[in-house]
């Protein structure tokens, strides 16, 4: 994946500019325009728009809203806190084609929860989560497609694994064979300069494709989960095919975004 043009902006700073949706023909429009913008940075780089998929994020949002969301379309939605998804999940079991996707820090004595609901998990960073989810799931009799989540900012504050422990954190992968391994996710560095951000989207597409080469029978890493309303462009001009969008879906939170992730500390 080649670089697009130089210049292209994160729109971190339009954080808070995003109006909020309030009905089925709102979020239809957000997710029009949301998809106008991935078909675009997909065409910059010569990439099928298709082979980008748009996960609505749907965190701190109310049922009402969410089902008015499912109205216009969405039929997969990402939490952060797997307390919330469950209680979403539970509250709107009459949408059966609802999913649900969990991509924030989990703590393993809450794996049960996730065991119990979720359609995929993007936030794998550990082989005790590992070996407490596949237990979970084996006992539901579920499986579960899972993303290795990966420092890719190098900061204190984020989750994931170092990029260099990532290798042999796969290999051990196979022996939880409730686990489907898809690729890998990483939330990049949050800045307005787009070449520091850019920078962590090439970091996990060169390690990915580093990785592949050795990659244990089962582990697929077909997936790379970058990007979010401010920064999904670049991400999917250096081989994005999952994008996080929550506020250019549902409008603005009340708080940045740094509130609501989990801090390491």
């Amino acid at each position: 994946m080649h670089s697009a043009t130089p210049d292209t902006a994160t729109r971190h700073h339009q954080h808070g500019r995003y109006p909020r949706a309030e009905t089925v023909e709102d979020f239809a429009h957000n997710l029009a325009v949301v998809q106008q913008r991935i078909a675009a940075a997909s065409q910059r780089v010569g990439r099928d728009p298709a082979q980008v998929r748009l996960l609505p994020v749907s965190k701190t949002i109310d049922e009402a809203r969410i089902r008015l969301a499912y109205q216009a379309g969405c039929r997969l939605l990402g939490e952060n806190k797997v307390q919330e998804a469950h209680h979403k999940w539970e509250a709107m079991q009459d949408l059966e084609d609802l999913q649900w996707s969990v991509i924030g820090h989990l703590q393993t004595n809450k794996a049960k929860l996730v065991a119990r609901f979720a359609s995929e998990f993007q936030a794998l960073d550990s082989l005790r989560l590992a070996e407490t989810l596949d237990r979970r799931l084996q006992h539901e009799g579920r499986s579960l497609d899972v993303f290795v989540q990966v420092n890719s900012s190098d900061e204190d504050s984020k989750f994931g694994l170092p990029p260099r422990e990532v290798g042999a954190f796969l290999q051990a992968l196979p022996q939880f064979t409730a686990l489907r391994v898809r690729g890998l996710m990483t939330l990049a560095l949050f800045s307005a300069e787009a070449e520091r951000v850019r920078a962590c989207f090439v970091r996990m597409r060169e390690l990915r494709d580093q990785l592949r080469q050795d990659a244990p029978a089962g582990v697929g890493l077909d997936e790379l989960s970058m990007g979010m309303s401010g920064d999904f462009e670049i991400a999917i001009e250096e081989g994005a095919t999952v994008v996080r969008v929550g506020q250019a879906i549902f409008g603005a939170r009340a708080l940045p975004d740094s509130h609501y992730w989990p801090s390491a500390g």
